[in-house]
């Protein structure tokens, strides 16, 4: 690290002004060890992003060389299977998003048996938990919608955007989703899945752009009656449910 002894001795002297439990030295490895009364100075725990990093080892996205996580422990994550997107189409749509460019494309949709020509005009991605999606004002529909990149066939520049991504209401827009433990749970199996939603006062609320509340809704499944299912399985219910549904017909 470019640094002397004698300046690495005094910054470990630094850092232990106030707090000497922070850290044991160990004779035998020569080095200093996490102390068991351990309390970060200059940095605040985050379970989400020790578990994120373990999932980018996990899934590929990073070297564990690259990882700051050491040792890393043994971790596996449940498969997804693989998109076909194909990168020379994902290039375009980004290209497009960054340049400000309407892109004409030929797309397949679940509502037409052959592939259809029209003009978008993109202006984000968006994931949905499972699929990748380009977010764009639609010519022939004249409406902002999403768009499966896996579904684009062709794709090519036309020209600069007519729309701006402020008139995408839906994409600018936020809804809460507020969210308790089934009312059929017993207190037991509510106090785990208010642990395990991290509620406070019996709720978690969770904030989604209005364009992705239906992939919100079907992925926390919150999409169907939550009676339809054992309280166990259906584990939360939708508190807000009326003003959601209302959004997502909005």
């Amino acid at each position: 690290f470019g640094l002397s002894q004698q300046q690495a001795s005094a910054d470990i002297n630094t850092y232990l002004d106030g707090r000497k439990s922070n850290l044991v030295y160990d004779r035998k490895a020569k080095c200093y060890r996490r102390g068991k009364n351990f309390r970060p100075r200059f940095y605040r725990p985050d379970a989400g992003g020790f578990l994120n990093q373990l999932q980018a080892v996990e899934t590929g996205l990073l070297p564990p060389a690259e990882s700051w996580i050491a040792p890393l422990p043994a971790v596996a994550g449940a498969p997804l299977p693989a998109r076909g997107v194909v990168p020379e189409i994902l290039r375009e749509v980004y290209g497009a998003i960054t340049g400000g460019l309407a892109l004409e494309v030929v797309y397949q949709s679940m509502s037409r048996p052959e592939p259809v020509a029209r003009v978008i005009e993109p202006h984000a991605l968006a994931f949905d938990g499972f699929r990748w999606h380009a977010r764009a004002f639609c010519w022939r529909d004249g409406v902002f919608k999403d768009f499966l990149l896996s579904r684009i066939l062709e794709a090519r520049e036309c020209g600069p955007t007519e729309s701006t991504p402020t008139e995408d209401r839906a994409w600018q827009e936020e809804v809460e989703l507020v969210i308790a433990p089934h009312p059929g749970l017993s207190e037991a199996q509510t106090r785990v899945f208010e642990m395990d939603y991290a509620m406070e006062a019996g709720v978690a609320r969770i904030s989604v752009r209005r364009a992705l509340l239906y992939y919100a809704l079907k992925r926390l499944g919150l999409d169907t009656d939550p009676d339809a299912r054992a309280p166990r399985d259906q584990q939360i219910v939708l508190v807000n449910r009326g003003e959601v549904m209302a959004a997502l017909g909005a």
